[in-house]
């Protein structure tokens, strides 16, 4: 099969139609534009913060095909209205524009069809016999010896004031292999069965980049980290549904989690999912009915990129709605809510010592970055501590060095604890950090565990911003909530929900926090021409607040009622 049939034959079998490949909806707006210039609607008497520095603030907008046609004052858009034309009255609300959430796993069948261990979207305390019910519930309906997995655990937000151990999940089953997945992702509390069909003991030895944890008498906790869970996780039986279900669940859920990103504020997501290999095909699906309410720029696993890299399909390539990034999140190292990110000394209050765990070598990780840096493909790797952000960029340096490309933009996912030299290489590479953005509300009640001084630089936008480095705001969820107001007010006060506060120095005022959120999140997706401001010629995304950021309490920012979400003109959430 030659290259260009096999391209098709891919593209195709991803629900890409030609249609798709040749930007037919941009064409169809802009005709439309060409023949009628009139707008289909006007937003008036609207507090507009554009992020567009040629205009940073507005009354009012004209919209035509999906785009914005003009921006400016509520006279002068009022003077562009026809006869059929529609009229929103702001009355003096705040309007932003979409914003785009940079790193994210939002796999919807896990919220409508898996076991909850925690609250998915806000602070919610649980009790431990809480999720043991949950289990057992599960459990009951599962065949024994087929794993039961529960997501969204938060082990500092336990009323119990303890974490889950294996004498807990043995509770919820003795036949069936249990897991239960910390919320960061980098850790899990196992069953006694789990670590029996694995033939894991408290004397095997941990495997490279993951650790068997122990408690006070030497004995397994039931906390597996980082690649240790593969070892656990490679025997016994997953559920498994027919190829019909399969589907079924998939289009439910991308449904789903897309309805609720708009619901949030959130028009377009990097979406990471090296998981599952049909998903465009699933995302073109659930576009086709007219339910993809959020764009999307798919960050395939290892088994697309391969396809991609055979086909020659390139970082870039689709439309507007779904789009080609880069590679998933290449892992270097642990989590830092799990607290298993490398670091340069140890976690306090942990022991024995422990600095974290590095996932990769550095020569595997070179081999892997020139591979993907050849071939197109925008270089993206998940790099939370010194050391591994230090791999990274020795990594990319190398790529770039031996096969130069302008603009290839590389990403530092999470990227959470830079040195300065670190922030100033990112620079020269015009690196793309997508930092946690709900982490300083949400996940406050874990910086302790690094102390003061390294939390005071912990996820540095302020000085990242200071240094021209476009920042930009990723959830990662399931790890983190993905509410942009959650966000906005933990980068503008460094408060916690507890009361806390760290890393008063990186604080950033509201309209930087909304620009990370909005503008620089299209220039990480190399979008920033069509997306990321309320500008002429952009499509017509935005989120209209009932109040304005700027003169209200910021401790009330995640409180703020959002009004309506748009998407290229269409209302996708209305609140």
């Amino acid at each position: 099969m030659s290259i260009i049939k096999s391209r098709r034959a891919f593209l195709e079998a991803s629900g890409f139609t030609a249609a798709t490949m040749l930007g037919a909806s941009w064409l169809s707006s802009a005709k439309a534009f060409e023949d009628d210039p009139t707008p289909d609607l006007i937003v008036i008497n609207a507090k507009v913060a554009t992020m567009d520095p040629r205009l940073p603030a507005a009354q009012a907008f004209a919209i035509r095909g999906g785009r914005f046609t003009a921006v400016g004052s509520t006279t002068e858009i009022k003077s562009l209205a026809g006869s059929k034309t529609r009229t929103y009255d702001a009355k003096g609300m705040f309007v932003t524009p979409g914003f785009n959430d940079t790193h994210n796993h939002g796999r919807g069948e896990g919220l409508l069809f898996g076991v909850l261990a925690g609250n998915p979207y806000i602070v919610e305390y649980w009790t431990i016999q809480r999720i043991i019910d949950a289990l057992k519930e599960r459990a009951a309906k599962t065949p024994p010896g087929t794993w039961i997995e529960a997501a969204f655990y938060d082990d500092t937000k336990i009323k119990d004031n303890r974490s889950l151990t294996i004498a807990d999940l043995d509770k919820a089953s003795s036949v069936h292999p249990v897991k239960v997945n910390l919320r960061g992702g980098h850790a899990a509390y196992y069953n006694s069965k789990a670590f029996q069909l694995a033939g894991v003991t408290k004397n095997t030895p941990n495997p490279f980049g993951g650790t068997f944890e122990k408690d006070a008498r030497g004995e397994l906790s039931g906390r597996a980290t980082d690649l240790a869970q593969r070892v656990l996780d490679a025997k016994g039986d997953h559920e498994k549904f027919s190829p019909d279900e399969t589907q079924r669940r998939a289009i439910a859920g991308l449904e789903f989690i897309s309805k609720k990103f708009a619901e949030y504020g959130i028009t377009s997501v990097c979406y990471d999912n090296g998981r599952d290999p049909d998903f465009l095909s699933v995302a073109q699906t659930v576009r086709a009915r007219g339910n993809l309410a959020t764009r999307i720029n798919y960050e395939p696993g290892q088994e697309v990129l391969e396809l991609m890299i055979k086909t020659g399909v390139k970082t870039g390539f689709g439309d507007e709605w779904l789009r080609f990034g880069g590679s998933n999140e290449h892992s270097t190292d642990g989590g830092l809510s799990s607290r298993t990110m490398s670091m340069t000394r140890p976690y306090i209050g942990v022991t024995p010592p422990y600095k974290g765990n590095l996932t990769d070598t550095q020569p595997s990780l070179d081999a892997w970055a020139e591979r993907i840096h050849r071939a197109g493909i925008r270089l993206n790797t998940h790099c939370n501590g010194e050391p591994a952000i230090e791999m990274t960029l020795n990594a990319f340096e190398r790529a770039i060095r031996l096969f130069p490309r302008p603009n290839s933009r590389p990403k530092f996912v999470h990227c959470s604890l830079p040195s300065m030299e670190q922030m100033r290489r990112i620079k020269v590479l015009d690196g793309q950090p997508s930092e946690f953005s709900t982490y300083t509300y949400y996940n406050t009640d874990k910086y302790k565990y690094f102390g003061a001084d390294l939390a005071e630089h912990m996820h540095p936008y302020k000085d990242m911003l200071a240094m021209g480095i476009k920042a930009s705001t990723g959830s990662d969820f399931y790890p983190g909530p993905f509410d942009p107001r959650m966000a906005i007010q933990g980068m503008v006060t460094r408060k916690g929900f507890n009361g806390e506060t760290w890393g008063a120095s990186q604080k950033i005022t509201i309209d930087q926090a909304i620009l990370c959120g909005t503008y620089n999140g299209a220039y990480s997706t190399f979008e920033e021409d069509i997306k990321g401001s309320i500008s002429t010629g952009k499509l017509a995304d935005y989120v209209i607040f009932a109040d304005d950021m700027h003169s209200m309490d910021p401790d009330k920012i995640k409180d703020v009622k959002i009004v309506q979400t748009v998407v290229g003109g269409v209302v996708r959430y209305q609140g």
